[in-house]
């Protein structure tokens, strides 16, 4: 088998992230960008490289993801993820999580353990827990940080969601790899937006719209206002915008284009196409994001250097 050039990306969420916050984001996608890199390198699949690089970006509290991640109307840490695999184009994915440290690896084994393609609530946790994953106390989720954040929510009785997107929340991440072997992968893990309604599920674990990956155009994970990116099914799109003659840049301005347009919304996306190309796209303030560029790490959180 003809072996290619690897590729990788990987992203920290779409938002106005603050000045204070940046360092934190670029150090976690360094790292995460940095171990699904070297699972590519050594020949590793991209499906290790995905699950690894967002399993560390779930550990870290910067983003909203795992530890750290955003709280519920009721004051709980619930779930999301999703991973795909671009060869067959199976998926896996959970929704409405709780006390799961790492919301992914159970995505993984919905995919490669069962005919389902989507597990949630307390289903998703009997299932985890039956195949071995070690459930968590909330508490172990939940940072001092997040939960005077929610507090001071929950104060404002017209406090919008749309509004974590021009403010100051932490983000959803996510990853894409091309490995040696030329196969696609993503996926896509987050807390969800800010007090949400319990069992509220968003873009992120939904094939097409939060992740989606097919070898034969491209991979994506996708980020922002979860509402608006299921309108227009936006990591489908720019995987199938890849195939219209687009480069992979043109394609992921395109999609978040028809996100603004169609469905007034915010939010980014990775991209990694069939050829190995990367292309990066957003129109909140910031976007925190990590590549490999000539075997270095490049991190952003800004649309220019």
């Amino acid at each position: 088998m003809t072996s290619v050039a690897p590729a990788f990306i990987v992203h920290g969420g779409a938002w106005d992230i603050p000045d204070e916050e940046v360092p934190g984001h670029l150090n976690g996608c360094r790292v995460a960008a940095q171990l699904g890199w070297s699972i590519l390198k050594d020949g590793g699949s991209a499906l290790d490289a995905v699950e690894a690089a967002i399993r560390s970006l779930e550990d870290d509290p910067a983003f909203d993801a795992g530890k750290g991640a955003w709280l519920n109307s009721a004051g709980e840490v619930e779930l999301d993820a999703i991973i795909m695999d671009g060869v067959t184009l199976n998926n896996g994915a959970v929704a409405a999580l709780q006390h799961v440290r790492n919301p992914i690896t159970v995505a993984r084994m919905v995919m490669e353990r069962t005919p389902h393609s989507l597990l949630t609530g307390l289903g998703a946790e009997h299932f985890a827990q039956a195949h071995g994953i070690e459930l968590c106390d909330e508490s172990d989720l939940l940072t001092s940080h997040e939960l005077e954040r929610w507090k001071i929510i929950k104060a404002q009785k017209d406090y919008s969601v749309r509004e974590a997107f021009s403010g100051k929340p932490r983000g959803t991440v996510g990853a894409v790899a091309r490995d040696r072997a030329g196969h696609i992968a993503a996926g896509t893990s987050t807390g969800g937006t800010p007090n949400k309604l319990q069992g509220r599920v968003g873009d992120s674990p939904l094939i097409g719209c939060g992740c989606y990956a097919d070898d034969l155009s491209a991979g994506a994970s996708a980020t922002g206002w979860g509402e608006s990116i299921m309108k227009v099914v936006l990591s489908k799109a720019v995987c199938d915008f890849t195939l219209l003659g687009y480069s992979t840049q043109q394609a992921a301005e395109k999609a978040i284009g028809v996100l603004a347009d169609r469905a007034q919304g915010l939010g980014g996306l990775i991209v990694i196409d069939h050829s190995g190309q990367i292309g990066v796209s957003f129109n909140t303030p910031r976007m925190a994001r990590a590549w490999i560029e000539n075997d270095q790490i490049i991190a952003r959180v800004d649309r220019d250097a």
